[in-house]
This record gives C-alpha cells, sequence and structure tokens, in this order.
C-alpha cells in the first residue's frame, strides 16, 4: 500500500526531504544546511557535491525518523533553488566548477553589453524575463568561458548543464536521467516559452552547445525511477517545479487571476494568467507556471527584495527587538503609525520602479515617535509594496482578484496580513500547510502518479488555517497617500 509522497525541496541554504500523506498533512521532515561560498564581492557559490550529499542524508534520515518502510513511498517530487546553475562531466560525475547561484552578480556587466547591442528584446520576446545575471544563461557563458579546456569539452559532448532539478535527478538515477522541467527551463533565458523548446537563436548568442541541455518534461510526468544502488528501493520520480511554481500550486493558485505571495526575506508574488503569456508593461516576468499534458499554465512574477528583511534590520542594526517574532507585539503597542512611513529601498528599489541606486527612508517622525511606529511602518512597508506588485500584475493581466493566497515565516504575522488585506481590499488566505512549495511539487508528483486522482481531489485537501477579511478604515487611505508622495522624493 502506497501511503506517502516524498518531496525534496532543494533550498539555497538547505536540503530539505518532507513526507506528505494521502490528505496532504506532513508527516515527518529533514533538514541539513550546506556551505555558502562567497570568493568575491556579489559572487555567491555553492558545492554541488555537498548538495547532493545532504540532500541524500536528509532523505535517508526523514525515512528514519519516520519509521516507515521506503515501499511505502508512491513516488518523489522534486523542488528547488531557481536559476543556480550546475555542469558536470558525465563520464566522471564531477562538476567543472561550484554551483553559481541564483543571487550571484559576476554576469552582470555582460547583461549591461547585450543590452547595448541590443540584445535585451530578443530575450524578452522570447523568454518572457529581463536580461539580468539572475538567470542561468549568462551564468553557463561564464563557466565555459572561464577555463578552455571546459569550453573544449563542451564542445565536444561531454558536459552537461543542469539547475539543481536536473542535478538531483541525474544522482537519483545513477547518472541514467538527464531532466528538467518547463518550469526550470523557463528560467534560464535559453527557453523560448512559446514554441516551449530551447531556442537556437538564444543558445548562439550566449554561445552555449546544445548538446549540453536537458530534456524537458512535465511538472506533473514520470520522468524515472530512483537507481536501486542509491536509495535501496526504486521510487519513480513523478514531479519537477521551479520553487516559486510548486508554491502557485500549492496554493491551489488554479484559475487566472488567483494570485500567492510569499512572505520571506524578499516577496515572490504570482498571479496564475491561464494559458496565454501575458506580455508585461511594467517589468515584471513572464514565465511558464506549469505544463500538464497538452496544457500549459503561465504566470506573473514580481519580487520585492525586502520584506522580512526589514524586519531583520530593524533586529540587527536598530536593536528595538531582540528577535523577528516580537516585531508583531511592538507594532500593537501603538494604534497607528503617527504619521511615519517607511521606504524600504533597502538594496534598491525593484518592480515596478526598478531603480537599483534607491536608498530608505524613515519619514515622518516627531518628538511623538515611539519604536512601535517605526516597527507598524515596517509591517505596512512590506505589505505596500505587494500592494504595488499586484495591482500592476491586475493591469498586466487585465483581470481583478478578491483574494490574495499567502505562505512563507512572515504569513504567521496576523497584524501583517490584516494590514495587507486592508490596503488591497480583498481577504487574505492563510493555509493550513504553510510549506506550500513541497507540498505542491508532492500535488504534481501524486497527479502523475496515480496517488491523488485528479486537481479537485487535491482541491478538497487544501484546507484554509485563517482568512483576513478587508476592513474600510480611513487611516488605511491615508498611509497609501503619503507612501505615494513620499516615495517620491526617494526616487
Amino acid at each position: 500500500m502506497k501511503k506517502y509522497i516524498l518531496s525534496i525541496d532543494a533550498g539555497t541554504t538547505s536540503s530539505r526531504a518532507i513526507l506528505f500523506d494521502k490528505n496532504g498533512k506532513q508527516v515527518s521532515i529533514s533538514q541539513f544546511e550546506f556551505t555558502q561560498i562567497f570568493p568575491k564581492e556579489s559572487w555567491v557559490e555553492h558545492d554541488p557535491i555537498e548538495i547532493w550529499n545532504t540532500q541524500l542524508k536528509a532523505i535517508h534520515d526523514v525515512i528514519k525518523k519516520s519509521n516507515i518502510s521506503i515501499d511505502e513511498i508512491d513516488s518523489i517530487g522534486i523542488t528547488n533553488q531557481r536559476e543556480t546553475t550546475v555542469i558536470w562531466n558525465k563520464h566522471t560525475g564531477k562538476p567543472v566548477y561550484n554551483a553559481i547561484v541564483w543571487q550571484d552578480r559576476r554576469t552582470a556587466s555582460f547583461c549591461d553589453e547585450l543590452d547595448s547591442l541590443g540584445k535585451a528584446n530578443t530575450f524578452y520576446n522570447k523568454t518572457g524575463l529581463l536580461l539580468d545575471a539572475y538567470f542561468s544563461g549568462t551564468k553557463i557563458k561564464w563557466i565555459l568561458d572561464s577555463d578552455l579546456s571546459i569550453r573544449k569539452a563542451a564542445e565536444n559532448g561531454d558536459l552537461l548543464f543542469g539547475t539543481i532539478d536536473t542535478w538531483l535527478i541525474w544522482n537519483l538515477t545513477n547518472r541514467k536521467i538527464h531532466a528538467t522541467d518547463y518550469t526550470n527551463a523557463s528560467r534560464t533565458l535559453l527557453f523560448n516559452i512559446h514554441t516551449l523548446t530551447w531556442d537556437d537563436e538564444l543558445l548562439s548568442i550566449l554561445d552555449v552547445p546544445k548538446n549540453m541541455l536537458a530534456k524537458v518534461f512535465d511538472s506533473s510526468e514520470k520522468i524515472g525511477v530512483t537507481d536501486f544502488e542509491i536509495l535501496g528501493f526504486e521510487i519513480p520520480i513523478c514531479g519537477i517545479a521551479g520553487d516559486q511554481q510548486a508554491a502557485l500550486f500549492g496554493q491551489m493558485c488554479i484559475e487566472p487571476g488567483d494570485v500567492k505571495n510569499t512572505y520571506g526575506t524578499g516577496c515572490f508574488c504570482m498571479m496564475n494568467t491561464g494559458n496565454k503569456p501575458v506580455k508585461s508593461n511594467n517589468r515584471m516576468l513572464t514565465t511558464i507556471g506549469w505544463k500538464i499534458g497538452d496544457n500549459t499554465t503561465y504566470a506573473l512574477e514580481g519580487s520585492v527584495f525586502i520584506a522580512g528583511a526589514i524586519v531583520q534590520w530593524l533586529r540587527d542594526q536598530l536593536n528595538i527587538i531582540n528577535d523577528a517574532s516580537e516585531i508583531e507585539d511592538l507594532a500593537k503597542t501603538v494604534e497607528n503609525n503617527g504619521g511615519v512611513t517607511f521606504i524600504s529601498a533597502l538594496s534598491g528599489l525593484g518592480a515596478p520602479y526598478w531603480n537599483p541606486n534607491a536608498t530608505g527612508a524613515i519619514m515622518g517622525i516627531t518628538r511623538g515617535t515611539k519604536k512601535g511606529h517605526i516597527a507598524r511602518a515596517a509591517l505596512e512597508a512590506i505589505a505596500l509594496r505587494s500592494r504595488e506588485i499586484i495591482i500592476e500584475m491586475q493591469k498586466d493581466s487585465e483581470t481583478t482578484f478578491d483574494k490574495l493566497k499567502v505562505d512563507g515565516g512572515a504569513s504567521n504575522n496576523n497584524l501583517l496580513m490584516q494590514i495587507q488585506s486592508n490596503f488591497l481590499q480583498a481577504q487574505v488566505i492563510r493555509p493550513k500547510i504553510t510549506e506550500t512549495t513541497a507540498l505542491g511539487v508532492a500535488f504534481f508528483a501524486g497527479l502523475a502518479s496515480g496517488f491523488w486522482n485528479s486537481v479537485n481531489e487535491i482541491k478538497s485537501i487544501w484546507e484554509v488555517e485563517k482568512k483576513f477579511d478587508p476592513q474600510l478604515v480611513e487611516y488605511d487611505k491615508k498611509v497609501i497617500s503619503n507612501w505615494e508622495d513620499r516615495i517620491k522624493k526617494v526616487l
């Protein structure tokens, strides 16, 4: 009797394995951190071998901890930090260079160079992405150009490229399967999201040999099985998705206009736009949400660089709280923000402003300003930046929405969620399981294997923990008005 789905959640700082049962309940979790490598300013790397070893350790540990038999696992789903780039020798299995992480900025000047040559529109029209060091394509070129022998090996067909999902699948299947899915492929700058193929023109611009690229599968499809030598059992691998797309599905945002917001260090907001890619007029990203069978679902994505990071800043730099969890209680010590606005541009401003040189500001301070006012204004800043992105998404997609599904650490802050609901004049919904990334890829895997019969069956097990209904308060209109006036000063 198959009772569980194993989700592999390959994050930016840790490798996690989570078991879910038929009701979508989390049975057990195991997590191991791995090393963050910073060779130079703005360079970020990981050791791919360490990622594989910690992931394998997490898988064995979660099975042992939950006291289940491995043959009770129906299938595996893999979700991953997107855009992180690994290149390895297909004969030896050894990486030719450390993994270059999505946060890494070493190829920024090369992106500027391509932009000056007029290539930005070519990439945007085909991939839906801005020409940025964030994505995998320029990272691949950098590794190949770093050593003549690496470039030669690639051209000879000896090297493989993959995002972290691909690297893990290749190892789990004992070097038999070189695969990725449409969501991860769509974040490489090499994949045409309209034709659903690796694009020869983009490969040529970035000088990437096509033989390095993985076969692209649906997000919910049987890709292969784990090798007996690796796990001691053959388990079907049936789901793959990049982390934010997995969260979108895990939140059951399956209708056009459905929106989820993940509140972490930054905020990642995604809107389901249905079966057509929507071109953004506000420099949002157009991306593939998932592909199941003949149906491709697209999404708009916008990022707020600073969300939970504001709270960390108040803790570490201003010392007005000792722990991030104290922010809600401190903000509740005052009735309102006392006229204070916190412009949260601690590392520039992203969409819709795209001003990397903007700096933060705390405005409206008087003799009567207290710590509580600043704490309240900081929470409002998180909600206001999210509001701005969601409003632009609605304009792009020509849809209006009445509810926002939320997850991530800061979604547990009830005051923040109520503020968000008020600012959007929409219902904010927090699910019982906020591990929506791992849950989403478990859903993808279970759909492909028959563990769950349909999306409707999955919808029936998805549960709400709390709903926040919007309140019409004149105060909120004043906060928004102050924000709009004051952010102009920063810009």
